[in-house]
Parts: C-alpha cells; structure tokens; sequence
C-alpha cells in the first residue's frame, strides 16, 4: 500500500513485496475484490482502493488531493476499479510488476483491462465523465457541465499563507470573488461577487450562507469562522440561489465539505506551529485528527480538535497596555458514520468553537499606525455549536435518497467604549443569541448521458435574539433590543436535460412560504409588529455548451431574496419594520481545462444584477445601530482565473475580479458621487502565487511558493456619515515546506513588506465620526510549524 502525497508517496513497509508476490500469481489488472470506497479526494480513494485490494497503488502526482469523486462500491478488478476513479480526471494508471503507479497527462499507458466479463455495476453509479463533482449543486454534476460560475479549492491550499489551517480571512485572501470585512475573528461578514449590504452586523440575513457539509451554518450576522481543520475543500457558488438553497443565498453559497470518516483503517494527523509577529506577542496552533474504524467498513468515528492564538500587535497608549488584541480560538469536532448495507448509510457529528478576544484590533491613523487610547477594554466572545444527522439511501439505478437534519447555535458578546469626551467611562454592550433548526429531504439522480435532476423539501426555523446595554460601568441600563423568528417551508426542484451531445439546459423553480414575527425585547413606544407572510417563486434557468472535452461555456439567469423583520429604528429607543430586498442576476462564462490537472487551465464570467429594496445594517452619528432598506443596486462584475503549469512542479495561478457598482435612494446621494458603491466592495482585487516543488529521493519533497494579495480602494458604507473608504493594498508572503514521509515541515512568512495598510476603516462605532479609526495589517509574522500524519 503507498499513500500519495504532494511530492512523493510514502510506501509502508512490506507491502511492495506482498503486492509483488501477488500480482506474480495473478496479474493485478485481474485480481478481483470487494470494493467500497467513500466519496472524497481522488488520494484518499487510491489509498483505500490499494489498502482494500492489497495492489501496491504509487503517484507523484499533487493534483490528487483536489479531484474529487463519488463513492464506489461493489465487487470488481482493481483496473475496473482504477478505471472508474480516474474516469475524465486527467490522470492515468500505468501497469507495474508490483502494481499501478497514476501519472498525469494523455501519452501515459491506461491500465490493461481484463478479457473476463464485466463486473456486477455497483449501487452506486459512477459521476459522469467529468474532472470534479460539484456536490453544493445537490445533483453531483461535473464541473465542465456545471452552468454557472464557482471556485473549488482545497482546503490545503489556504495554509500556505502562514502555514496555519484556513479560516475566513484565508479565503477571502485567495478568492478575489469572496470579500471579508476586518472587525475580527468571528465578527466579520463574508461578500460573493460584490453582493454586500453593509460592513456591519445586524438582524439582517447573511447574503452569503456558509455550509458545513448540507448543514446550514447560520442564518444572520457574522460569519461564525469555523477554523478549516480536517477539512477536504470548499466550493464557492457565485451569484443568488435561491432556487437550490431559499432565502439569504443572494450573494452566494460557500460550502466547506469536511474530510469523511473512514471505515477501512485507524488513521490521524498531529499539527503543532509557533507564530513570530514582529511588533507584538508569539502565538502558536496545535491541532489532532483520529479516524477509528469501529467495525470495519461498517462504523467509525473521527475526532477533531485544535486550539489556537493570534498574537497581539496593537497598544493601547491611554491604558499603558501594549498587544491587547491576542486572540484565542478553540475547537473540537465528533463525525461518525454507520454503513447499514443495502445502500442504507448514516452520518453526522458535533461541531464546537469559541472565539475569546480580550480587546478589538482597530488603532489611530497617528502614529506607528498600531496604536489607539481606549478609556476601557472593548472585548469579544463567541460561541458556535452545530449538531448534524444526514441519512443517504442509494439505488442500483442511480437514484438517491438525503435526508439532512441541523441544529446551530451562536452566541456572541461584544463590548465597545462608548465615553464621550471629558465625560465618565462607559460602556456600550451588545448580546446576540441565535438558534437556527433546518431539515431538508432530497431525491436525486445523476445518469451516464448527463442528464440530472432534484426534488426536495426544506423547512427552516431561525430565532435571533438581540439585547443591549449602555452606560456606566457600574450601572448600565438596558436599551431596546429585538427579537426576529423566522419560519419557512420550500418545494424545489432542478433538472438538467442534454439536447445533443454538447448542448445541456438546465430548468429550476422553488416555491417558499414563509412568516417573520417580531418582537421588541424591552418596552418603547413602538408598535408590536404583527408579523408577516411570504409567498416566493425563485426560477433558475441556465445551459451549458462544450465546444470540446476541455472547453465549455454556460449562461445563466437566476433570482434571489431575504426576508424582512423589525429592527432598532434611527429613532432613540424604538423599533421599526425593514422589508424584504431581491435581486435578479444573469452571467455569461466559461471554462477551459480543470486546474491542477493539465498544463493551463482558465476561466471567465461575466455578471449583471438588480438589486432592489437593499437591506442595510448601519449606525447613527451617535454610534447607535439601526436597519433600514437603503435604497437599489446595479452591479457589473467580470472575473477571471489562470492556472498554469508550464513544466513538471512549476505552477503559477492569478484570479481577479472587477465590480463596478451604483447605489441609489436618498441615503446613498448624500455621498459624493464616486462613494454610492456597496460597502466594502473593492473596484478591483486580484490573487496570485507563483510556486515550484520538486522531489529529492524516495518520500522526501521540498515546495517554495511566494503569494500576492491585492485589494482595491472599498467605501466603508453608503450616505454620507459612512463615506468613508480606505486605499488600495498588497499583501506578500512566502513560504518553504519539506515533506519527509509522513512529515511536512513549514516555514511561512506573511505580510515581508510589513505594511500598516488600511484594511477597514472602522472599529468602534461611538468614536467613527473622528475619522481616525483604522484596521492595519497584522506586521510581518513567521511561522514554523510541523505535521505528521499517520
């Protein structure tokens, strides 16, 4: 058995010369046995396929990891096993006296396949002849058939930056597509596309929703920053989607799809870093991963945890306190999976994070620019929990049966100074307590000619809970705050046809009815909101048209909406009503070639969208929140992506989007005229790494990479009391990373310039009329960290 990896593959001991002896007594290519490989990265199936059959399987190839592919069971030969793995991925199987070693590129020799009868199909068919399954689409259609615009990364990818596992910050750093305000770990909102309502947090609904797997994460305000540890990839769906996902999906979906439980071996990884931030305090990141079969390839578990710390970097010079914004983050995860047989599968798990910073990361435009004067700390806490149960059922003839059941809660607790000038300390508290229960039941099926389709029910129930306090430190008084519930029931349905052999059409319509009840969580003088009733069809239509194996194009026209609800009104100690907003997009785009997989890949859209009615969580000059409908959008966004690999271990990519967008209402003219854009939206941002990784003998690798980030001048929001914006920056890094076995060492540095750039000009909201407030950049950090993985 040989595990792949990024250089080269670690064999274990001993099971070359098993392999030999048995491919010696029967050809490899006929051997057969009984074959069950879970969905995942095209590496993990090879490493399960070679540890099922006992063939010796060997690859160089690093593009493994982000292949992905559906699940394969049955009894078969290892060449009809290999075959239907490798099947339009790029790669190749070459015949060995010991094996099969997978190479890339169309001059390698296919696997020799056997004389003897085909083998019984298994229940589960093999995904359609494509490169990458694009499982956020619900119907496991091929990404070159997939009729609209998405990033798929591997999670992997987002720790080059520091070395770090991933989180929030990392993939809005690597996808141009996704923006991120910068309030702080678990306070930020994420953007797709230039879809953004505001850079603050409110009761209204996220434009973007984050998954974990088919469990919706959360429902409104921040992005909850789950740390990507143990995590497979993630797919960015661009642009509304409503019809596959309901409301809040205007700007898009971001799926994170963390790495299955397997049942065939006791497996883990053990990860440990130290951080060196020049200007601040040390840091540090440990994490472990245990998968435990429990009953061979019937039960097991997977056990996650990390704990983690950011340094400190900004002083607080009225206090006499110097790196008081360290924060720290810890987590742990449970899955577990049960195959019941006859295509019967159960799987879910426990998530849990916390986030705890004892002060936020703003500072003073004077200065070193990582300095400010606080009168008291301001600090933040979270909490995350998220429990999940997904039953499948998969048939002979491809149909599939997913009945997905979530529960998420997310508490938060933030503290700003709010003391006026001259005057007593005081304290501005803010408490948001949300509780998100969906369920959603689907039927499926995905056929050889390419042709697909979904039925499915979803019903949905989220409560956000807001109190606030302000005053003296030793006798706040409690302020209006609100209570939203929503509930919501979906029919939807999408099916994918083929007209020809090049030509495929895909048709979708999702009917919602939903209710939103409010209530004022302290007495005022505003009326009780009675609550109100939706009634909503989201249509989608879209094609997709393969000029050749490697070069498609698509269009797609799809709608989108959030819901209303009550919120804290401009006016002190009241409430008011904000409406629902939608938005019609429609996008043009292509693609040639799928990255990491062959020499060139490249890719390109562009979009236009209608945004009407746009809700808005802003603040007062007075630093007091409120939500209203601001008024409508127009956006123009075209992007683009290169992957290129000119020679073996040599890659350069580069991904930019340009937006240009116009707000329009009364509180948008109050701006100056080239200011009426949508908040934290950069005209231009762009992305590119440049890296080489070569072997240096049997299991022992070496990869130097260096990364560009660069963000275009952002508003920090519409009228004129938020016409505020910051400049355009670069990010540098670089990092160096050794693979000995089963070990990987990194070195990684971030921000070599050490710029104090301006990523968001906001911080505390009762001192934002000063217009001193900045986010600079964390100073140039160092990281060397280890993993092994076993």
């Amino acid at each position: 058995m040989a595990i792949t990896g990024l250089s080269r593959p670690w064999r274990a001991p001993g099971t070359s010369l098993a392999a030999a002896a048995l491919c010696a007594a029967t050809p490899c290519y006929a051997r057969s046995a009984a074959i069950d490989i879970p969905a995942g990265t095209l590496d993990r199936a090879l490493l399960a396929l070679s540890s099922q059959s006992g063939v010796d399987i060997v690859s160089t190839e690093g593009g493994l990891k982000s292949r992905f592919v559906m699940r394969l069971r049955g009894r078969m030969t290892v060449s009809e096993a290999l075959r239907r793995l490798l099947d339009g991925s790029g790669y190749h199987a070459q015949a060995m006296a010991a094996g099969y070693r997978i190479v890339a590129g169309s001059d390698a020799r296919p696997a020799p396949r056997p004389p003897a009868p085909k083998p019984p199909r298994p229940p589960a068919p093999a995904a359609p002849a494509d490169d990458v399954v694009v499982t956020a689409s619900k119907q496991h259609v091929g990404l070159r058939r997939y009729p609209g615009s998405l990033m798929i990364i591997d999670a992997n990818a987002l720790h080059g930056l520091t070395g770090q596992p991933g989180d929030s910050d990392a993939i809005a750093r690597a996808l141009p597509v996704v923006e991120a305000t910068q309030l702080g770990p678990g306070r930020n909102k994420l953007f797709v596309r230039g879809i953004a309502d505001s850079s603050f947090n409110g009761a209204t609904q996220s434009t973007a929703s984050v998954y974990f797997g088919d469990v919706q994460l959360s429902y409104s305000g921040a992005d909850p920053d789950i740390k990507l540890v143990d995590v497979s990839r993630l797919e960015i769906l661009e642009g509304p989607q409503g019809t596959l996902y309901g409301a809040g999906s205007i700007g898009g979906i971001v799926r994170i799809t963390p790495n299955p439980v397997d049942l065939t071996k006791v497996g883990g990884a053990i990860g440990l870093g130290g951080v060196a931030t020049l200007h601040g305090t040390p840091g540090y990141d440990a994490s472990a991963v245990l998968n435990l079969p429990i009953v061979k390839n019937v039960a097991g578990v997977r056990l996650v945890g990390y704990r983690m710390r950011d340094g400190g970097y900004i002083d607080d010079t009225k206090r006499g306190l110097t790196d008081i914004n360290s924060t720290d983050t810890s987590g742990v995860r449970a899955e577990g999976r049960f195959d019941a047989g006859g295509g019967w599968s159960v799987e879910g798990g426990v998530l849990w994070q916390s986030i705890d910073t004892p002060d936020t990361q703003y500072a003073a435009v004077t200065g070193n620019r990582l300095t400010r004067a606080s009168t008291i700390a301001q600090p933040f806490a979270s909490e995350m929990l998220l429990g999940r149960v997904i039953v499948n059922k998969t048939w002979g003839s491809g149909l599939e049966l997913s009945l997905a059941t979530g529960l998420a809660t997310y508490d938060l607790v933030e503290d700003f100074d709010a003391t006026l000038p001259g005057g007593p300390p005081q304290r501005y508290d803010n408490q948001v307590g949300n509780w998100l229960l969906t369920h959603e039941a689907r039927l499926s099926r995905s056929t050889a000619n390419g042709s697909s389709w979904v039925l499915g029910l979803a019903l949905l129930y989220d409560k956000n809970e807001q109190n606030r306090q302000v005053g003296p430190l030793d006798g706040s008084g409690e302020i209006v705050g609100v209570t939203n519930v929503a509930k919501s029931a979906s029919a939807f349905g999408e099916i994918t046809l083929p007209i020809g052999h090049r030509l495929r059409a895909t048709m979708g319509l999702r009917g919602t009815i939903g209710r939103n009840e409010a209530t004022p969580t302290f007495r005022t003088r505003s009326p009780f909101f009675p609550g109100r009733q939706t009634m909503r069809v989201d249509p989608t239509i879209a094609v997709n048209y393969r000029l050749s194996d490697n070069l498609s194009t698509y269009a797609r026209f799809q709608t989108g909406y959030r819901t209303g609800g009550l919120a804290v009104s401009r006016l002190a100690g009241r409430t008011a009503e904000f409406n629902r907003d939608e938005i019609v997009m429609g996008e043009l785009g292509f693609r040639l070639g799928t990255p990491g997989a062959g020499r060139i890949a490249l890719g390109g859209a562009v979009a236009y969208a209608h945004w009407k009615n746009i809700q808005a969580d802003l603040f007062d000059r007075q630093g007091r929140p409120f939500t209203i409908n601001l008024g409508d959008a127009r956006l123009l966004s075209v992007e683009g992506n290169v992957d290129w690999q000119p020679v073996r271990g040599l890659r350069a990519q580069l991904s930019a989007l340009y937006t240009a967008n116009e707000v329009s209402g009364p509180l948008a003219d109050t701006s100056v005229r080239n200011n009426r854009r949508l908040a934290q939206v950069p005209s231009i941002a762009g992305s590119g790494s440049l890296s080489y990784a070569w072997a240096a003998g049997p299991g022992n690798g070496f990869e130097i990479a260096s990364s560009v980030d660069f963000v275009g001048r952002a508003v920090l929001g519409t009228g004129d009391y938020l016409d505020v914006s910051h400049p355009a920056y670069a990010i540098v890094g670089a990092h160096v990373r050794w693979t000995r076995g089963p070990f990987v060492t990194t070195l990684a540095a971030d921000n070599l310039l050490d710029s104090r750039a301006d990523r968001f000009p906001f911080g505390n909201p009762f001192a934002l009329g000063q217009r001193t407030q900045i986010t600079p950049l964390r100073p140039l950090t160092v990281r060397l960290g280890t993993s092994f993985g076993f």
